[in-house]
């Protein structure tokens, strides 16, 4: 008799805290997409074969954007069409275009009507990242449909805690990517989390470590 999996989906009240609170403790948890047709196959016989599939990928590298002070925030230029879902409650998506072609994927965080959001920046799978936003979005066929929506199962794309616990020593900060523009100050903002995987295998941990035996961490939900 298989073992009842204890993947539990990440509520509401978990991402109505601050951001960088929430974008820290979402390094380890698991991007879950339940996508119409095949994901990750060419083949066209897979392709023409229609269904339900459902792949989940562990997020090793976010970036907190909190509120309208943060000058590297969108927010932080006051409330447009675009931004709106920032302005709304805790745990939906929101899901823009930058540079006219890369989708980018963003959790809102904190209480409603203040803009934050946590951008999910890096995930790994198989053995292998997905260093970038833009790399994430077009792997698991993530697009603005998702935007403003919630980050439930009903949605197609949602997050889950697996139990996976990470020792301090695993997690690394940093200056956030791209945004010079937004001056000296918040540029140089250690609001990037990294989760660092070498140091995470080096140390007793050994629940990862039996995640890396399993071609950690991509896992194919039956």
């Amino acid at each position: 008799m298989k073992k009842k999996s204890k993947n539990i989906l990440l509520s509401r009240r978990f991402f109505e805290r601050d951001a960088q609170t929430v974008a820290r403790e979402l390094l380890g948890k698991f991007l879950v997409r339940r996508h119409y047709s095949p994901l990750f196959s060419n083949s066209r016989e897979l392709e023409n074969s229609k269904k339900w599939e459902r792949v989940a990928v562990m997020i090793t590298e976010t970036e907190a954007y909190g509120g309208p002070r943060d000058k590297a925030s969108h927010a932080h230029s006051g409330r447009t069409k675009r931004n709106e879902p920032m302005w709304g409650e805790a745990g939906i998506w929101y899901v823009y275009l930058c540079y006219g072609m890369h989708e980018m994927l963003n959790i809102v965080t904190g209480p409603k009507e203040y803009p934050a959001a946590v951008l999910i920046r890096g995930t790994e799978f198989d053995g292998r990242r997905a260093d970038g936003p833009g790399k994430i979005t077009k792997t698991l066929k993530i697009g603005r449909m998702l935007n403003n929506k919630k980050a439930v199962r009903a949605s197609g794309l949602w997050i889950e805690d697996r139990g996976v616990k990470l020792p301090p020593r695993g997690i690394r900060r940093a200056a956030r990517i791209g945004v010079s523009y937004a001056g000296p100050v918040w540029s140089a903002k250690k609001y990037r989390f990294t989760l660092h995987t070498e140091a995470l295998l080096e140390s007793n941990f050994t629940e990862f470590a039996s995640l890396e035996k399993k071609q950690r961490p991509l896992f194919f939900l039956q």
